[in-house]
């Protein structure tokens, strides 16, 4: 999963008291972008988690420094398609193989 990847949602049970941190949230079944990856912080609080951005839902930026956008957990979501450089990298070695 890159920047650029199709992806569609598996998971959307977030804590109800979770909409005091978003201003938007990803719904199931649904597909989307990724716009970016990064390292966030899990609902637990604790940092580290792989995190992606989403086109389309933009959210406040966390309390924790250094402040990022609030993103999604990476497990949350399954790659449908991989981002078009990706996709021409994968094409590469497949002729190289035969």
């Amino acid at each position: 999963m890159t920047t650029g990847s199709k992806v569609v949602c598996v998971d959307d049970r977030f804590p109800p008291d979770i909409l005091a941190f978003y201003n938007a949230l990803p719904i199931k079944d649904r597909q989307y972008v990724v716009r970016g990856i990064g390292i966030g912080v899990a609902l637990n609080g604790e940092a580290g988690e792989v995190v992606i951005y989403l086109e389309g839902l933009n959210n406040p930026l966390s309390t924790t420094p250094p402040h990022p956008e609030r993103g999604f957990a990476q497990h949350r979501f399954r790659e449908i398609e991989p981002a078009p450089a990706e996709e021409a990298e994968i094409e590469e070695l497949e002729e190289a193989l035969v």
